[in-house]
């Protein structure tokens, strides 16, 4: 991953004792946030956790000297410093002067959006989940750079506190091609996002922190719009985005439904339970638990119904290594507190057999999956990078080899529109028994889904 922080330029709006012990700290490239209260020593907060940087406290001159380098101080208390990502936030007393700074240190990463590359391929809508401070500005922020440079996309940006484009009227070059909008007020943000799409014609739009019910209407009409959607909000994981009565419409909402005596009793439920209402606004759901370990749900309204019947529970982890290699793998199924699945295992407990059934119905394909997983696939790629073949296969973990004799091949994959016309290669393909598998175009996400989809 590369690194960008622009750390000189925050440490040279400091008070001179601080500016000559950060400049040659070991630790400053893990730098979180810097935190100024009067009459209290300066502390410096790095990833490996807090330091006082100075005996000398904290005076009302070294506050003074920070706020008349930085800009003005907005109705959010927020303040940055041109051309950086970095915030200044101040408290105040009841007089309404400064008292405090809490100085946060903004970088542009680039690489951290690797983990969900797939995901964003797939065009559908993805929500970020995380509590403040683990990293969702600064992915949010590349998420935005790989689809406008990488992916060509035309991307806009509702950049509410300037946190994700920085302090400045020119945005970072952090976020690449990617457009930003300004909000002057929080509460207009909703406002911002329905006219980005009317005056704008974009095909991604992006919102950090949606906290309001009106920003959440914005954000469903946008979906309905066919405007793909990449949003942060707080929360640790998607059990508090469903409790959470302000961003539920987010996931659809929930309601409470009356059975009839029949249906309750074949569910073994109570006559009145939670339901989903309608489609999620969001597809995809990214919990961000630690910086490089994530929890995926892929399919938002599986996730929810399975978690509003209160039996499973379902979920990626995708982790990120220091070498930067991605592992992905799936947690284990659970049924209620006292009954786990394990692949393979037999299921016997009578009172839940309707869940069972309905368990199974809905993961006959990821058994598919696993059970091709085993199997040796010979691929004969056709229109189609070897590369990027491979990349996919050894992250799904299955067992190949590319060939280029069709004879030898199990199974043909390749372009839909080159193979259309190859009638010769189809008519050997029918002779020899060897099934063939098309995509529309070459990408991560369109391999990875004909593979889950392949079955023998």
């Amino acid at each position: 991953m590369i690194h960008n922080d622009d750390l000189e330029k925050l440490i040279e709006k400091l008070p001179f004792f601080l500016c000559s012990n950060l400049s040659t700290h070991k630790y400053k490239h893990q730098l979180i946030e810097i935190v100024l209260d009067l009459g209290r020593r300066p502390e410096a907060r790095f990833i490996t956790g807090p330091e006082y940087l100075s005996q000398k406290l904290i005076s009302w001159q070294d506050l003074d000297y920070v706020t008349k380098r930085v800009s003005k101080f907005s109705n959010e208390n927020r303040a940055g410093i041109e051309r950086t990502l970095h915030r200044i936030s101040c408290i105040r007393n009841r007089q309404f002067l400064i008292n405090g700074l809490t100085c946060r240190i903004g970088r542009a990463v680039v690489g951290t959006a690797s983990v969900v590359r797939d995901l964003l391929e797939s065009e559908q809508s993805i929500l970020i989940l995380g509590r403040p401070g683990v990293g969702k500005t600064t992915i949010i922020r590349e998420i935005a750079r790989v689809l406008a440079d990488e992916m060509e996309k035309r991307v806009i940006i509702i950049d509410t506190s300037n946190e994700i484009a920085g302090d400045s009227d020119v945005p970072h070059s952090g976020i690449g091609r990617a457009r930003r909008m300004q909000v002057a007020k929080t509460e207009l943000q909703h406002q911002i996002m329905i006219e980005a799409v009317e005056n704008h014609m974009p095909q991604v739009i992006i919102i950090d922190e949606i906290g309001t019910e009106l920003e959440v209407l914005a954000a469903r009409t946008i979906a309905e719009k066919g405007v793909q959607l990449v949003g942060t909000t707080h929360g640790n994981c998607l059990e508090n985005l469903i409790k959470n009565p302000s961003l539920t419409d987010l996931i659809g909402g929930i309601q409470y439904v009356t059975l009839s005596d029949d249906e309750a009793k074949r569910r073994k439920t109570q006559k009145s339970v939670l339901e989903r209402k309608a489609s999620p606004a969001f597809e995809i759901i990214i919990e961000i638990n630690e910086q490089n370990f994530w929890t995926i749900h892929e399919n938002v309204k599986n996730s929810i119904d399975l978690f509003l019947r209160g039996n499973f529970r379902i979920g990626q982890v995708r982790k990120l290594y220091l070498n930067e290699k991605i592992k992905i793998k799936c947690q284990k199924f659970q049924i209620d507190s006292n009954l786990s699945i394990n692949r393979g295992s037999r299921l016997t407990n009578s009172k839940n057999s309707s869940q069972l059934n309905w368990y199974l119905r809905n993961q006959s394909e990821d058994e598919k999956f696993f059970k091709l997983q085993k199997k040796k696939l010979i691929i004969y790629p056709y229109s189609l990078s070897n590369n990027v073949l491979k990349e996919v296969l050894l992250k799904m973990r299955f067992q190949f080899v590319i060939t280029n004799e069709i004879k030898k091949a199990n199974i043909i994959i390749g372009l839909k529109k080159h193979l259309k016309q190859n009638f010769k290669l189809k008519n050997l393909a029918r002779q020899k028994k060897i099934p063939i598998y098309t995509i529309n175009q070459v990408s991560i996400y369109q391999i990875t889904k004909l593979l889950r989809s392949i079955t023998f």
